[in-house]
């Protein structure tokens, strides 16, 4: 029997459930994931300057960003990032190339060996099936154990393949690795033959409604039955500042607690938008002492501002309360994933420069390259 055939239980995969109960899967930590920035693994400049975007997550990433010929050498790249470079409170991730390629298990291997402690997160792409993710994690536990590592790795896991959407729930809940799955827009249009142009939309007008509502919704709903976070898709036109935050916001509205930047300039609109403003934080805390208070007195629901207020309510302001202290403006110091906000380092001619130059976006193909296009930053 080859190994793409073996079956695997229909619940946990083997040694998860030991190894939860023995405490070597620990409690999935809480991070903010308003914004993740991609950055190409393979541009050491892009690298440093991700390390001071603000982001609450970058990821350096071996596949999509890096071509062939660059792919060992950016594994090398992003260790040197990760160990060298000063992260602040922004989590350090990789993404790792597909498990049907060759470059995935060195991948795995060289980074994590290399990163150890100081890598946080490995997004896993292409998923189809809860059996990718067992692979990983059996891979990492064993990883672990060898270079007796400190704390789990955690997965993000990409769902962008029309069998990753239908199994969104099952991969949610593959492994207590899992801290997120993302709603990743590109390879899903073209996996479902979709009618879209290089924002992954249709032309205005010509769909009506939300385009990308159903597959949302799908796997919002898996990360939130797992208890795992739910990340939007990237809005590949960095140009078009006003667009990303429409786009965000969609996504804010139906409960997704981040979304993916291509461009530093994406990552304070990302940040932003999924930070509730003080009047929300405001609202939502009166209303739970208000509800909490009414409980004291055998209350089960109360009027409020002239609205009934009852448990949903409550679990909603919650929601907002736990949001707030994640991203920091609750009035609490935020725990560690958070990304720091420093100002933009200059060129020495007072000109602002980012991860991906002023018109390069720090996912662009062709950053492989150490030059930007004429006018961009060096």
């Amino acid at each position: 029997m080859t190994a793409v055939e073996r079956p695997l239980p229909a619940d946990d995969p083997p040694g998860l459930g030991d190894r939860i109960a023995n405490g070597d899967v620990r409690r999935r930590p809480h991070r903010a994931r308003r914004s993740e920035l991609a950055t190409p693994a393979s541009n050491e400049s892009m690298c440093a300057a991700a390390a001071r975007s603000g982001a609450d997550l970058v990821f350096l990433d071996l596949e999509d960003a890096c071509a062939p010929s660059m792919k060992q050498a950016a594994r090398s790249i992003a260790v040197r990032a990760f160990t060298e470079l000063d992260w602040g409170r922004t989590t350090r991730a990789v993404r790792i190339n597909g498990l049907d390629t060759p470059w995935c298990h060195d991948d795995l291997i060289q980074v994590v060996t290399g990163a150890r402690d100081a890598l946080d997160v490995i997004i896993v792409p292409k998923a189809r099936s809860a059996r990718d993710v067992w692979w990983v994690d059996v891979l990492l536990t064993q990883l672990e154990s060898k270079l007796g590592l400190t704390r789990p790795i955690g997965l993000e896991i990409l769902i962008e393949e029309a069998e990753g959407l239908l199994a969104a729930a099952e991969i949610a809940k593959a492994s207590p690795r899992v801290e997120a799955i993302i709603f990743g827009v590109g390879d899903l249009s073209a996996a479902l033959h979709a009618r879209v142009g290089g924002n992954f939309r249709p032309a205005p007008g010509a769909y009506p409604g939300d385009f990308w509502h159903f597959a949302r919704v799908q796997v919002l709903a898996a990360a939130r039955a797992a208890g795992v976070d739910a990340i939007d898709s990237p809005y590949p036109d960095y140009a078009d500042g006003d667009g990303y935050r429409a786009d965000a916001t969609q996504a804010a509205l139906l409960g997704f607690d981040g979304k993916w930047a291509i461009h530093p300039s994406q990552v304070p609109i990302a940040n932003e938008v999924f930070t509730p403003t003080p009047a929300e934080v405001a609202h939502a805390r009166a209303l739970v002492d208000g509800y909490r208070a009414a409980q004291r007195d055998g209350v089960g629901a109360l009027g409020q501002g002239g609205q009934l207020v009852d448990a949903g309510h409550l679990r909603l302001a919650e929601n907002i309360l736990r949001t707030a202290e994640l991203a920091g403006t609750d009035g609490a110091p935020p725990p560690r994933g958070i990304g720091r906000i420093h100002s933009s380092p200059t060129d020495g001619s007072g000109r602002r420069s980012t991860a991906g130059g002023d018109d390069l976006p720090a996912h662009a193909g062709n950053t492989d390259r150490t030059t930007r296009p004429e006018g961009g930053e060096q």
